[in-house]
């Protein structure tokens, strides 16, 4: 791995999985969006990683139209690397989920490096009173659908938005073996280093998030790729705290933020992303590192420049 002179802090704004019924506090509407990550970047995010929802009840969508009401406007607003994400949510299209890195040609995307199970149904427990009808299929079929990230799904999104815009990847991770299929891509020359890897702990059919599982990651990634890639760690729900710092303490980068999880501690709703943004850099901070800007990681990721996106 190699060790950024600096620590990039992801904030990761919305997502596709948790729901308004979840917590009065997620954004969903452009305005919403924007506050918040502009809010996110001021406490310190380096990057900020976007969904977009339906403006009317909240579910998730990829159309560049909505994408279209919050990027310029963050822009404007902050000098944050903006990230679309090529996720979307589990059921759309390929092509809905890259629409809008597409459109926006940003300087970086996500790129999910394996297909897998991606079960939430868990997160709605604590509801007990549902805002829309969409929200309870949403989550509790969750576990019936496969996040579908085929080697040639992956290899179109590299060649559609990698070689056909510049955009570099947050390769998101969510066991070894997507590690190996990032390999895979790289020995055929397809992606280049440096590689901005996102190790995803604690997701229902990914790894699990306990410290040594990683340091197993850790210890697989440098067999394959040396000095050649960043580590950057997230934690699904109660987790996201702790294995963030297991990652600082480790070298790496980390990445919190409202679609990870929507609590700052134990039964503590965030009231915003840039709560847990200023309690990650916090913990940073007093493990004496320093946060990096986003003028800085931009450097260390070698990224096209703000100047080079199309909005």
């Amino acid at each position: 791995m190699k060790k950024a002179s600096k620590v990039i802090v992801t904030c990761a704004v919305t997502g596709s999985v948790h729901t308004p019924s979840m917590s009065p506090h997620l954004p969903v509407t452009p305005d919403e969006i924007v506050e918040q990550a502009v809010a996110a970047a001021e406490a310190g995010a380096a990057i900020l990683h976007l969904h977009a929802r339906d403006p009317k009840d909240g579910r998730p969508t990829g159309d560049p139209e909505v994408f279209g009401q919050f990027l310029a406007r963050i822009k404007q607003q902050t000098d944050a690397v903006i990230n679309i994400t090529t996720g979307g949510s589990n059921g759309m299209s390929v092509e809905e989920r890259i629409a809008a890195g597409k459109r926006f040609s940003p300087e970086v995307t996500s790129l999910n490096m394996g297909t897998m199970n991606f079960d939430y149904a868990g997160a709605g427990d604590r509801v007990t009173e549902w805002k829309h009808a969409w929200e309870v299929e949403h989550v509790a079929t969750s576990g019936d659908r496969i996040a579908f990230n085929t080697p040639s799904v992956i290899e179109q999104i590299i060649r559609e938005l990698g070689d056909g815009h510049g955009v570099r990847f947050e390769f998101e991770c969510y066991d070894v073996g997507h590690l190996y299929m990032l390999a895979h891509m790289a020995d055929r020359g397809l992606v280049k280093p440096p590689f901005f890897i996102q190790g995803v702990f604690g997701v229902l059919g990914g790894i699990g998030p306990h410290p040594s599982n990683l340091t197993h990651m850790v210890s697989i990634a440098d067999q394959l790729f040396g000095e050649d890639y960043y580590l950057s760690v997230l934690g699904a729900g109660k987790h996201q705290m702790s294995i963030c710092a297991v990652s600082l303490a480790l070298g790496g980068n980390v990445r919190v933020g409202l679609e990870d999880s929507l609590y700052l501690g134990k039964g503590q709703l965030a009231r915003s992303n840039a709560e847990q943004v200023a309690k990650v850099r916090r913990i940073a901070e007093e493990l004496s590192f320093e946060i990096a800007t986003p003028d800085e990681a931009r450097e260390i990721l070698k990224l096209k420049g703000a100047a080079a996106v199309a909005f």
